[in-house]
């Protein structure tokens, strides 16, 4: 099944490489450059993963302009980089499970939607969004666990900035590594300490991936419906004539496209559902207190201190990292993605 942008009738003369479906992949391939590329991307981007996860930890809002320069005064480049070799374990098999839950959804509700009658387009949003919402369960399986440890030893440099930046409920324990998180989590709160927030991890991130493979869908069908009409425009002011059936994008025209495509879903996405991500940051990080003891948080309880420290802004500290992040991550991801599925295509 081909369900590509050329297919659409806005775009009807455009001709964009056809989608490359799941039974055409070679799956050692693919899931090899896969986790090698994708680790490259994490890399990169995680700084700013890290000036996200403490703005939403804190109780007042600082900009990431000075929390960047407190990281460097207190803790140098390697504050950074907290936690980034658990994450990088854990990026690995959650990509793996990712990938093949999206691809394995998208081909097998794509089908099933045409045959009901569904038009391509229509066909193509209803596959994305079904894609997302299984690839992101599937993903949070491996992750939240990665997740919990990760934003704990992230946000341990919190303590040592100035004192409007002191996160004062985040849990006592110091973490010399990942297995040192990882074994006090166990001790202190059981199986269950690794999976807190597991459940408003899936209500941010199934909902998230939904929206953002629909969203995305959505705006490629757009932009090259309004590249199309241009180029039909253009061809039309020619005294030669002769329609623009013949364009076909080169390879950089395509990942413009892409990447402005998901810089839009991004967009799209991490407002609707930013006040779901802090919630859950707020549960894997902070602790309450209670009778003396301290005690994971509860979701009513995390919503009542946001409410108590600016309501829906409060909610909201952090959009602007989390928005790059994700733009920058979705941009790389999706270029790198349709080129690793190019790749990894069976000769």
């Amino acid at each position: 099944m081909s369900l590509s942008a050329a297919e659409d009738d806005s775009a009807s003369e455009i001709h964009i490489p056809a989608d490359i479906d799941w039974h055409m992949l070679d799956k050692s391939k693919f899931f090899f450059l896969g986790a090698a590329l994708f680790s490259g991307v994490s890399a990169a981007l995680y700084p700013i993963v890290v000036l996200k996860t403490r703005q939403q930890v804190l109780s007042t809002q600082v900009s990431c302009f000075n929390m960047s320069l407190n990281i460097m005064r207190y803790e140098g480049f390697r504050g950074f980089y907290r936690g980034f070799g658990t994450s990088l374990m854990g990026t690995i098999p959650a990509r793996a499970l990712y990938m093949a839950a999206l691809e394995v959804t998208k081909s097998s509700v794509g089908t099933a939607t045409v045959r009901l009658g569904f038009s391509d387009s229509t066909a193509t949003t209803i596959a994305n969004a079904a894609a997302g919402l299984s690839s992101a369960m599937a993903a949070q399986l491996v992750w939240t666990p990665i997740d919990v440890v990760s934003q704990r030893l992230m946000v341990q440099g919190c303590q040592h900035s100035n004192n409007k930046n002191v996160v004062p409920n985040v849990s006592s324990c110091r973490y010399s590594n990942g297995l040192d998180a990882f074994r006090k989590i166990l001790v202190a709160d059981g199986p269950r300490g690794l999976y807190r927030g597991f459940g408003i991890s899936i209500l941010t991130y199934a909902p998230s991936n939904a929206v953002w493979w629909a969203s995305y869908s959505v705006a490629s069908r757009l932009i090259w419906g309004g590249v199309g009409c241009y180029m039909n425009k253009k061809d039309e002011s020619d005294v030669s004539g002769g329609g623009c059936a013949g364009y076909r994008p080169n390879s950089k025209a395509i990942v413009a496209v892409q990447g402005l495509s998901a810089a839009m879903a991004s967009g799209v996405s991490a407002i609707i559902t930013m006040p779901l991500d802090t919630i859950k940051t707020r549960l894997q990080v902070l602790d309450g207190e209670e009778n003396g003891q301290r005690r994971p948080l509860t979701i009513l309880q995390t919503v009542r201190n946001l409410m108590k420290e600016g309501g829906m802004t409060a909610c909201y500290r952090g959009l602007g990292p989390r928005w790059a992040s994700m733009s920058m991550s979705a941009t790389t991801m999706i270029t790198t993605y349709e080129f690793l599925k190019r790749l990894s295509t069976k000769s």
